[in-house]
């Protein structure tokens, strides 16, 4: 597989936020939102063996583990790696965009699916039918760059009935949308969702690396 970064943190965001975690970071995306944090992952990063990788996240110690990119779904032996981690006793999340069936991951992960809004430029790439199977463990993210895509996450999570079959976390572009805003917003409306910002942009700097 190809890695860009495998590092300990908190936790950054999700309903897991400020949990000690075990990042790995595959390399390559097919999407370019606009807004996207992680450009740096599209290139580069070096072939590791599921041996190699596993081994290091034993090193690391902490046994909470998120796959990330990137799009980790593009990585073939990406679910092979989440089954080993899961019989090493790790808790795997898999952080992943809407546009990739997530059939072929083993049944114990949990799947952090972040749908794409109009103002990341990729919306047209969404698979709804993925909303269909997320579970009470599962999460469906919306980040949003305005109020147009705040109004756009609130049809979709009343459309497929989010509230209840899911965590759903409404994500303000960080630097870009006040959060304020969007706790006006939901308040407003009474979403049934969590606002969910990024730990680690106000922990250490925004633009900050293996934190």
């Amino acid at each position: 597989m190809r890695i860009t970064e495998i590092y300990t943190s908190i936790q950054g965001e999700t309903q897991y936020a400020g949990l000690p975690c075990t990042l790995v970071r595959t390399t390559g995306c097919d999407l370019r939102c606009g807004y996207c944090d992680s450009a740096f992952a599209f290139h580069g990063g070096k072939e590791m063996t599921l041996d190699q990788i596993e081994a290091e996240v034993a090193r690391l110690g902490v046994p909470l583990v998120l796959l990330t990119g990137g799009e980790p779904m593009l990585q073939r032996e990406l679910p092979e790696l989440a089954g080993r981690l899961l019989r090493a006793g790790c808790r795997v999340m898999i952080e992943t965009s809407g546009a990739h069936p997530l059939d072929t991951l083993p049944e114990a992960v949990v799947r952090v699916i972040d749908m794409k809004s109009p103002g990341s430029g990729e919306s047209h790439r969404n698979r709804f039918d993925l909303l269909r199977g997320v579970r009470p463990g599962d999460a469906v993210k919306f980040v949003l760059v305005d109020e147009a895509d705040y109004r756009w996450a609130v049809e979709v999570i009343r459309e497929h009935e989010l509230a209840g079959r899911a965590e759903v976390l409404l994500s303000p572009v960080h630097g870009r949308l006040d959060p304020k805003r969007v706790v006006e917003w939901m308040l407003r409306d009474r979403v049934p969702a969590r606002l969910n910002l990024q730990l680690h942009k106000y922990i250490w700097e925004p633009e900050a690396r293996g934190v």
